[in-house]
């Protein structure tokens, strides 16, 4: 018999959150007799995320993927420039890059929150540095006041991955907001989601008509639907970073709901965070840690295990109860593309560790008592405390 997949588990680790009126909204778009990119829908998602976040634009994307590689574009990412970034993260962020011919520079995370470490970032910038791009773990932000400031100094663009964290917010400004550029997703895993969708933050007027350019596969064709041309041309390079109207409709519905959705899944959270506590204190385990300065957007729960074998033992145990946890990334120098077409920047010990020991429990619109409670005492039993 074929093993079961995680998300088909009685308890899966993701179940995608439709309010309802998503399929209305999609009606509209075929209705409109417009499903290609920057629509109506995306018009008014695009509007949403500048009001939400406080960037001067925003462009719809196919992916966060898409949103790197539009963003490496902008800025003009060459062979010979490095690039520095977290070994924990997904892949897209080191790719996007790559792609460009980029010397991606892996640096360490810290311990507490697991983001790039701001030290090893400035530690790591040579005269080649032309982009440093942090990822917000779990929805946590990195230190974006040190980190801007080495890119400044550095001459350097700041990149933000923020797949995960749409609606955190560091010092009280909301994530993507300030820097040059910020990525964001709205892959079925994300708190808002269109199944696969991203965005490109902007926040350099500068870069913000040049964007649009290449959004439309290099072409002033944005310029032509605003009549401010009667004909459109090739003018850069660019390819069809665009999100099909089908999509925004769907997403646009979830943008209406997002108030919603963030409380619910902070509930969540802040359940599986106070259940977790004693575990904590008896040192079986150590819960996710959320700087004073920060808000997060409960995107996900995860556990540090004492060790690689605990951690393993914790998945099998759960997945033995009909629940769904899973580690996270291989960190990517160890990876055979990371080794291609990385380097590191220094010992990485604190990414080595972490990764060993991660999992990350479901986490989902629509998990009741029941479900949140039959995952605590899993746990607790896995480690040795039921």
């Amino acid at each position: 018999m074929p093993p079961v997949s995680r998300f088909h588990l009685a308890i899966p680790f993701n179940r995608p959150f439709a309010t309802g009126a998503e399929f209305g909204y999609i009606r509209e778009a075929i209705d409109g007799l417009q499903l290609s990119g920057n629509g109506r829908f995306a018009a008014l998602c695009s509007s949403w995320l500048r009001e939400q976040t406080g960037a001067g634009g925003a462009l719809l994307t196919p992916s966060c993927t898409a949103a790197l590689e539009l963003a490496a574009l902008l800025s003009r990412i060459e062979p010979g420039d490095e690039v520095i970034m977290p070994s924990f993260t997904f892949s897209s962020t080191a790719t996007a890059f790559a792609l460009r011919g980029a010397t991606l520079v892996f640096v360490d995370v810290r311990p507490d929150t697991l983001n790039i470490d701001e030290a090893a970032v400035a530690g790591a910038v040579t005269g080649r540095t032309r982009a440093i791009v942090p990822i917000h773990y779990a929805g946590v932000p990195a230190e974006l006041d040190s980190l801007s400031a080495t890119a400044e100094a550095a001459g350097a663009v700041l990149i933000e991955d923020a797949a995960h964290a749409l609606g955190s917010t560091y010092r009280g400004r909301p994530v993507g907001g300030d820097s040059p550029l910020a990525a964001l997703s709205f892959h079925e895993t994300k708190n808002l989601t269109c199944g696969e969708g991203g965005a490109l933050l902007l926040n350099d007027p500068e870069l913000v008509e040049r964007a649009e350019i290449m959004q439309e596969k290099g072409t002033d064709r944005a310029r032509l639907f605003r009549g401010e041309v009667d004909r459109y041309t090739w003018v850069d390079i660019g390819s069809s970073f665009l999100l099909s109207e089908i999509n925004a409709a769907f997403l646009w519905a979830q943008f209406e709901a997002a108030d919603v959705i963030l409380q619910r899944r902070l509930a969540i959270w802040d359940a599986y965070h106070e259940a977790l506590a004693p575990l904590e204190a008896a040192g079986l385990l150590r819960r996710p840690i959320v700087p004073a300065h920060c808000t997060h957007n409960a995107h996900l729960y995860y556990l540090l295990l004492p060790e690689e074998a605990a951690r393993d033992a914790l998945i099998e145990s759960l997945r033995g109860d009909g629940v769904a946890a899973i580690f996270h990334y291989v960190p990517l120098h160890s990876s055979r593309a990371g080794r291609r077409y990385g380097r590191t920047q220094g010992a990485l010990p604190v990414t080595d560790d972490v990764s060993r020991r991660l999992v990350r429990l479901p986490l989902w619109v629509g998990m009741g008592p029941d479900e949140l409670g039959r995952v605590v005492r899993g746990v607790a039993a896995a480690v040795g405390h039921g």
